[in-house]
């Protein structure tokens, strides 16, 4: 059994908590609010932020009176998390799958060298082994 990392279990608003301050690079709580579409109180947001970090996603510092906060783990590392636990839930672990989805509903709006990039990405995965 794989185990789960706190990054594939974030809620909906945790993750859009996440993403605000990866945009950010740091963030206190009133510019995490500031960019939440139909945020919720103050003080839910805060203790949302006070969860990410007990779960060991984010760390903060203190800037006068405010806690400015800021992510433990990378934007690429916290996408390739989402994009693993997308995957398990839509496509019971089918990276295979998931990519013929993604061309299926992108097939319009892929330029050539979209496809050609991807079609580099697969060669190199198959020369590594993966």
């Amino acid at each position: 059994m794989v185990k789960k990392k706190p990054a594939d279990d974030l809620a909906r608003r945790e993750r859009q908590i996440m993403d605000v301050i990866h945009q950010l690079g740091e963030a206190t709580v009133g510019e995490v609010l500031a960019q939440l579409s139909n945020p919720p109180s103050y003080s839910s947001v805060r203790t949302m932020i006070r969860l990410l970090e007990s779960k060991g996603l984010l760390s903060h510092r203190q800037d006068g009176k405010r806690y400015v906060y800021k992510a433990i783990q990378s934007r690429e590392a916290a996408s390739k998390s989402a994009l693993r636990k997308l995957m398990d839930v839509f496509f019971a672990g089918s990276a295979t799958d998931a990519v013929a989805a993604i061309l299926d509903v992108s097939s319009e709006s892929l330029e050539p060298g979209d496809l050609d990039r991807m079609a580099k990405l697969i060669r190199q995965a198959k020369a590594e082994g993966k």
